[in-house]
């Protein structure tokens, strides 16, 4: 059995010691308060500076004016020289001309999408007034010249097919006047297509909001430009239809905005946000489509017999059901066409590195 006694003397070590200790981890603390303070003073500008480079709604731009245009100026440049080929391709085996027909064969798929594709020519919208009524004189004689061709042996159908081209592409069919060059279907391009790139690119729900009431509106002044004036459409239809497009495409794309960014970090919600045009424009462009063409179903369209040469079934009668079935198949067409525009660049953007 072990005795253990403190004595006087421990007990004066034992507090010294006490007492170093303390001192020490005093020492400790206050060192360690130095070092966090030096730290923090380092790594303040380091972390401003970071947050200045960071991407954030508020400093960084909206819209991305690189990319912006630099895709209008490859589509615009795509879409003409395209244009150019289809047409220097074809100027040999063109049909003979028909001022109610079209150059190409509409029963083909070809025929249809380049009878389309010379239509959105960017270029058509260089011709000036003079060089306009210059082709739509020559549209208007167009007998005269078949029957009188040219001593230089030039191809007058191939002549008589640009010059209705020029004018289709200018003047409006019904009442003989110039669509302003943003609404023309040669215009599409240049004008609209910008809009889209900048729906696409917007990185900010207010920038979103602002394109899609611009793309909305855009789209409207091109039904109201090229709708056809003998036809019932009023301008009460054509204001409930663009209320309607602009509400539904506002709505949509501020309600999926504000969940992606309530759900994601910055970074993700950022590419997410690429897709939202695709939604809205869906909505907007079924819903204006809808509202305009439901006359139809209320009234009926009359039935033509194709093997008639699109004479009338039933004078005078018209047919619900064949409203419905026209109707319904426009606006699901409407739906799937904005695929193309809106859906397929920001999905083939996330895979370069560039964006």
């Amino acid at each position: 059995k072990l005795n253990l006694r403190i004595s006087p003397l421990d007990r004066q070590v034992e507090s010294k010691s006490s007492a170093i200790q303390q001192i020490s981890l005093t020492m400790y603390r206050g060192a360690l308060g130095v070092i966090r303070r030096a730290k923090s003073t380092a790594e303040a500008p380091m972390k401003k500076a970071a947050e200045a480079a960071a991407p954030s709604e508020t400093a960084s731009p909206s819209v991305a004016l690189g990319p912006t245009v630099a895709a209008m100026s490859a589509a615009i440049a795509t879409v003409t020289a395209t244009t150019y080929a289809v047409e220097k391709f074809t100027a040999s085996s063109c049909r003979p001309f028909d001022v109610k027909g079209t150059r190409y064969d509409q029963s083909t798929f070809s025929g249809r999408f380049s009878e389309r594709l010379i239509a959105c020519d960017p270029w058509l919208l260089t011709y000036g007034s003079e060089e306009v009524a210059r082709a739509k004189t020559m549209v208007d004689n167009a007998s005269t010249m078949i029957a009188n061709p040219p001593a230089d042996g030039s191809n007058i159908h191939r002549t008589l097919w640009e010059s209705k081209r020029i004018v289709d592409a200018t003047l409006h069919p019904d009442t003989g006047e110039a669509v302003p060059s943003p609404f023309r279907m040669s215009g599409y391009v240049p004008f609209n297509g910008p809009i889209c790139v900048a729906m696409v690119v917007s990185s900010s729900t207010p920038a979103l909001l602002f394109w899609n009431w611009v793309n909305q509106s855009q789209n409207a002044l091109v039904n109201y430009f090229n709708r056809n004036a003998s036809s019932t459409l009023s301008n009460e239809t054509l204001a409930k239809s663009y209320a309607a497009a602009v509400g539904s495409s506002l709505a949509v794309a501020f309600g999926l905005a504000t969940f992606i960014k309530k759900r994601y970090d910055p970074a993700t919600a950022a590419r997410l946000l690429r897709f939202v045009a695709f939604p809205s424009s869906v909505m907007a462009s079924s819903l204006n489509c809808y509202i305009v063409r439901s006359p139809e179903i209320d009234n009926g369209v009359p039935l033509l017999d194709k093997e008639k040469g699109g004479k009338f079934l039933l004078e005078g009668e018209t047919s619900v059901v064949a409203a419905k079935k026209g109707v319904y198949s426009t606006v699901a067409t409407r739906a799937m066409l904005q695929a193309p525009v809106y859906f397929l660049p920001p999905a083939l953007m996330a895979g370069l590195p560039v964006f």
